[in-house]
Formats: structure tokens, sequence, C-alpha cells
């Protein structure tokens, strides 16, 4: 069985101890992305003089999945 070189043995044992990391952190960071535009949209709503009774509750939506994506990103940071 041939030896695997000290870097590529380091990356499996990394992906063993946290499988699908970097798939994670996609969906996180487009989700947050998606977060911000809809955050955006509201925003705008607002400003332009819709009801603030739906518009408000959907901007809180919005700016609370950001939040919650970031939280999640920063989980995903390995620990130095």
């Amino acid at each position: 069985m041939p030896q695997l070189d000290p870097e590529q043995r380091a990356r499996l044992q990394a992906e063993v101890a946290a499988p699908y990391r970097g798939l994670r952190r996609t969906f996180y960071g487009v989700f947050a992305a998606s977060g911000a535009i809809g955050a955006f949209i509201f925003l705008l709503k607002a400003i332009a003089g819709e009801s603030l009774a739906t518009t408000l509750p959907n901007l809180a939506l919005q700016i609370g999945v950001v939040a919650l994506m970031i939280g999640l990103l920063r989980l995903e940071q390995p620990k130095s």
C-alpha cells in the first residue's frame, strides 16, 4: 500500500473530522447573500411607503437569516 504524503494525510483527516465543511460553508454564504438581497428589497419597500405592518416583519426575518448564517459560518471556522 503506497504511503500518503503528510499534506494529503492531513487534508483527509480534516475531512473525516468535519465532513462536507466546504459544502456547508458554501450553502451558508449563498443563504446569507439571499437574505441580504431580501433585506435590501424590503428596506426599499419600507422607504417607498408600503405598509409597514407587512414590510417590517419580513425585513426582520431577512436580517435574522443573515445573522444566523453569519453565526453558522463563524462556528465553521477552524479552531486555532
